[in-house]
Parts: C-alpha cells; structure tokens; sequence
C-alpha cells in the first residue's frame, strides 16, 4: 500500500505495525485530520482479566487518545451471553450475568491505567452493549435488522466457514453473534457519533457488517481498521507462556512474572514488540531491535521495564528486573518472585516436593511435575532435583527456598506468618 497519511494516528498506526487492512484509508484519515473521531474497539467479558493478546487492541485505544481522539472501550455485557465463534472449534460455555458483571468490573482495572477516562473531547469513554441488547424485542429486532443481512454472505465469511468446514457444530445462538456485534456499531454511532470500529483482522468480517447495516439503516459514512494478528516468531499464539495465558490484572499474573514474560521475548521478535507495545521512538526501537549477541539482552530488559511500566508503574518494572539480575545474575533469592506460602498446620505431616511445584504454578499437574525432575528440568535452591518423593516439612521451610523450573521460571515457598 503506498498510501501516505496526513493524521497522526493513521501515521503512528503504519509505521509501528498496527495496521493490517482499512476500509477506506483516505477518507478516514481525511476525517482524522478534519476533528476529533470517536473509535471503539468491542471486548467481551469471558473472564476477569484480559491477557496479553488483547494488549496490542489497548495499545491502539492508547495511540488513538494521545494522537488527539476520542476511545471507547465496549464491554460485551450483552454478547458475552453469546459467545463470539471467530476462530473457535467449540461453542464457548455460557456466563450467568454476575459473573459477567464480575468479569467487566476485573477487566475496567486495566483499561484505567492505558487510557484517561474523563469528560473532555478526547476523554475515554466505557460503554456496555447490554445497554442496548438487553432491551432488543425479538421481531422488532427481525424486521428492522435481521431483514438486511443476507445468510448467504454470512455463510461466507471465514469465521464461520473455517467451523462448517471442519464439520464442527456452529448453534444458532453463535450465527447471531455477527448481527448483534453489526448492531453494536450502529448503536455506537447513534448514540454515540462513533464513527470507527477497531479490532483484530479475524473481526474483519464483523466489522464490515457493522459498516454496511448502518449505512442502509442510517445512511451514515463508518470505517473499520484491523490490526494483524500476532504471533510470535517460533508460530506461537500471542499471549500465551508455557503456563498459560498471560494475564493483565496483577492478581491473576504478577508484575515479575508478566515482566519475565517480555525479558524471554525472542531476539526476532524484539523490534517489532517494542514498536507495537512500548512508546518509544522508532528509531530507539530499531537501535535496540538491531543489537546483536548478548547485547540483545540488553534490549528485551529495555522491553520488558517499558511495557511492565505502562501497566503496572515504574515501580513495578524496577523491583521485577532487580529481581530477576537477583536471581539469574548472582543467583540469590528475589524478593519480587512469585511466592507460594503454606501454613505449618497444613504440612504437619510434610507435602510432596511434586505438589509444591504445582501449587507454585510451575507444573500444570503432578505428571509435570515429575516428569520436569525425571528430565532434570527442576532445581531445588539452584542445585538439580533429582528425587520426586522428597518431602518439604516446616523445618526445612525455616527460611524461603526457591524452585526452579529450567532457567526462567522460579517461585518461592515459605511459612506464613
């Protein structure tokens, strides 16, 4: 694409890697440089926190604030009851509405650190689709809406095609989720004068519904923006460690472990996270990107303390990587590692080394566990772990003792008060 943007966001978007398809660059560029455009980008509420493949979507609400515009972040109260199945091999399991409320209020956590929330012309703006959804009257809903939607092209879009093509059941409480996410949109515009929808390039299909039912229904000019959507350089999902999703919220991953999770970047993928997830200036991402050796270490620490910084403070990302030169550099003991604190009652008669690893969350079963010793992946206070049937009493918890798994995964166990 050889288009050349005049706005700041449509700039920022091109040259950091943000964007993957457009509807009509020029005209919403045009209409970027023209006022200020409110965007949203839709989350639904599936758990109460979200992880870090979400963070490239807040990283673009970010932009669009700080380039002068007006986000709106769109909980899913209404579609999460749903269930959204882009991509999915499975129906996703149905939420009762105060887990969703519960889910929404976990999630409203991290977007207050990205954006600014406020009653000015570019302040951020949270909006639930409940709002609207709750109160949809079934026919009403068919006649005015359903009518212009065509199964035909439905059927088409990729979403939906990859589950019909893998003979895997796709309900009808699932096909309807495109019409009310199109829904959304118009709602948002009406309501709100938004006037850009964001998200991954798999909402594509989503998004241009959304575009087409409120130009027949309101004869109003929308646009849609995609974002690719990443993987890391060795093919795996972002987002996701060898302990699983890798969460926002810091009650569900602590700030040292969600640090680690950016300092094990790989080289290949430096330069491009630290243009997509960190606001410094390009030509400092490109320096760093282009280290070589073990300088490159340098520039993942650059990463991991600026992208740590933005969602838990300066702080945070300070104690995490004293932590971790603690830890790998002079191999002591941090005191910002994941901790795992047992109570003296509850190992009376002693536990199992093997539980304690998976109660540490650095095996995700006993099975691993033991199979991380037989492997001698597991150190005991940095010396190899040999035996699965050790057993850890309260005497041999009278100071914290650290357990490893491979080089980069650590957690400390101790008494509790």
């Amino acid at each position: 694409m050889t288009y050349h943007p005049k706005s700041d966001f449509m700039t920022v978007m091109m040259q950091r890697g943000f964007l993957a398809d457009c509807t009509d660059y020029q005209a919403l560029d045009e209409a970027m440089v023209a006022g200020v455009v409110p965007a949203y980008i839709g989350f639904d509420a599936t758990a109460k926190s979200l992880h870090v493949g979400s963070l490239i979507q807040i990283m673009m609400l970010r932009w669009l604030q700080k380039t002068g515009h007006k986000p709106i972040t769109l909980m899913g109260g209404g579609t999460t009851k749903v269930g959204d199945p882009s991509f999915r091999a499975d129906e996703r399991p149905l939420l009762g509405p105060d887990q969703i409320q519960a889910n929404i209020d976990g999630i409203q956590k991290v977007f207050a650190t990205y954006m600014d929330y406020s009653d000015a012309p570019t302040g951020a703006q949270m909006v639930n689709n409940a709002e609207w959804l709750d109160e949809l009257n079934y026919l009403d809903f068919l006649r005015d809406i359903g009518r212009h939607f065509s199964v035909n092209r439905m059927l088409s879009f990729e979403s939906v095609k990859s589950r019909i093509d893998r003979e895997q059941s796709l309900s009808f409480l699932e096909f309807n989720y495109m019409i009310l996410q199109a829904y959304d949109f118009l709602e948002l515009n009406r309501r709100y004068g938004c006037l850009l929808q964001m998200g991954g390039s798999d909402q594509w299909g989503n998004i241009v519904n959304g575009i087409d039912l409120t130009r027949r229904v309101l004869d109003h000019q929308i646009f849609g923006l995609t974002s690719p959507l990443l993987t890391t350089s060795d093919g795996k999902k972002m987002g996701k460690s060898a302990d699983g999703a890798v969460w926002l919220n810091a009650d569900m991953c602590a700030p040292y472990t969600f640090w680690q999770f950016w300092r094990n970047t790989t080289d290949a993928d430096v330069g491009r996270f630290l243009k997509l997830y960190t606001e410094l200036p390009l030509d400092e991402c490109e320096r760093l990107a282009a280290l070589e050796g073990s300088d490159i270490n340098d520039a993942k620490i650059v990463l991991a303390n600026e992208v740590t910084t933005l969602l838990h403070g300066a702080d945070a990302a300070a104690a995490a990587e004293a932590t971790s030169r603690e830890v790998f550099e002079k191999g002591g003991v941090g005191d910002d590692l994941p901790t795992l604190e047992v109570s003296a009652a509850d190992i009376a008669d002693g536990i199992s080394i093997v539980q304690l690893i998976v109660k540490s969350g650095l095996a995700k079963s006993g099975k691993d566990a033991k199979r991380l010793i037989a492997e001698n992946g597991a150190r005991l206070d940095d010396e190899p772990l040999t035996h699965a049937g050790l057993m850890i009493d309260a005497a041999a918890l009278s100071s914290p003792i650290k357990l490893s798994a491979g080089k980069k995964r650590h957690a400390l166990i101790k008494l509790a008060d």
